[in-house]
């Protein structure tokens, strides 16, 4: 079975300049706006806490935020997975305690009232408040002090004889008690429940960058030697618009940027740099081939000899996302949602970014020796 049948003579190189304009545009309107919007960060990146629940009976999502915001929670984000009939949700909210900037004034007044305070220290990463007191105080009346101000307590430690550690409870806890208030009467379960602190999030959010700059800088090694050095710069390109589009793809729909963002984007690059390797080899063919032909009509030839099979590898590669789309929710919709706008720019960056590169450098560099001939021809 042949997709294509007999040999074709599109032109492409000949609509670069169109193309390159296009796509300057995208980027540098993308690149501008990433400061100004900002991406929907995660829990991976922005750190929280993820609490995944199943409910008994039916209810909406909707639902589900209006009962946890009436039972207390500050602006959770709710999410259905699964199938509807399933009664799955994903409730994610800033904070890994319960010790937030809306409740650690209420708390230390509430400590505060217990006696005379010496110092008191509160991080609202771990959850911890550290008090010193004038004289002794029990454990018990620090904890529910601190419980009826509205932060639930894991323990109170006595470190010495007026010192206090008091524990603040993680969000998993308060997300049961909000959603028993503010669903009544529908039963549910909570089935996982993660905690990612803020200087975790901050971690791997810099280690994803790091990851993707070490990628698209070994590649570019790999090219450089495979290839030429005039090569090198039009697969480095190639990457940079890839990852600027996909990470349009984020900031435009505003779906959650997480870790698995970042697996889409190591694996764009991947696939990005496979095509246009498969192009280069066909160019260096060419070039063999057609000694003495100009280099843009060597690179249409070689784009549309490998057409063929960029159809071929793009579609039925593809054609596994679409049904990742149809049927998947949550991360995979995302993953596969980005990986398809990734597989659309990487042909196309293939064959309008990396190439078109490659004939403005050897251009250069033949203005460069007819200056130098120039130079030589001239008298002393």
């Amino acid at each position: 079975m042949q997709i294509i049948k007999g040999k074709t003579n599109i032109d492409f190189i000949g609509k670069r300049r169109i193309a390159l304009f296009i796509s300057s545009i995208v980027n540098i309107a993308i690149i501008v706006c990433i400061p100004i919007f900002g991406f929907n960060l995660g829990v991976d990146f922005a750190g929280g806490t993820l609490v995944e629940i199943k409910f008994a009976g039916t209810v909406s999502a909707e639902q589900v935020r209006e009962g946890a915001v009436k039972g207390g929670l500050h602006e959770p984000q709710v999410q259905a997975i699964g199938a509807a009939e399933e009664n799955n949700f994903i409730l994610r909210m800033g904070g890994v305690t319960q010790l937030t900037p809306e409740s650690e004034k209420k708390a230390e007044d509430a400590i505060r009232g217990l006696g005379e305070v010496v110092s008191i220290n509160k991080n609202l990463d771990t959850g911890l408040i550290n008090v010193r007191f004038k004289s002794a105080v029990e454990p018990e009346t620090i904890k529910a002090a601190v419980v009826a101000s509205g932060t639930g307590v894991t323990e109170v430690i006595k470190l010495g004889e007026f010192d206090y550690q008091v524990k603040a409870e993680g969000m998993a806890s308060k997300v049961s008690a909000a959603l028993k208030e503010g669903v009544p009467g529908v039963n549910f379960e909570v089935r996982r429940t993660d905690y990612v602190g803020p200087q975790v999030g901050k971690q791997l959010r810099n280690k994803g960058v790091m990851a993707i700059l070490w990628a698209m800088l070994f590649i570019l090694i790999y090219v450089a030697f495979r290839f030429d050095l005039k090569f090198g710069p039009g697969a480095l390109l190639a990457m940079l618009h890839d990852v600027i589009m996909v990470a349009g793809y984020f900031l435009i729909t505003r779906r959650e940027f997480n870790l698995t963002s970042i697996a889409v984007l190591l694996t764009v690059l991947g696939y990005s740099i496979n095509d246009t390797i498969v192009i280069y080899d066909r160019i260096r063919e060419e070039m063999i081939k057609y000694k003495g032909k100009p280099l843009p009509e060597i690179i249409n030839i070689a784009v549309n000899d490998t057409l063929a099979r960029t159809i071929l590898t793009s579609g039925v590669t593809a054609l596994s996302l679409i049904g990742l789309l149809i049927f998947g929710v949550g991360e995979i919709f995302d993953f596969a949602a980005a990986m398809l706008v990734g597989i659309v720019v990487g042909t196309y960056s293939s064959v309008y970014i990396a190439s078109p590169l490659v004939i403005w450098l050897d251009e250069r560099a033949h203005e460069k020796e007819g200056a130098a001939g120039n130079v030589k021809a001239k008298p002393a």
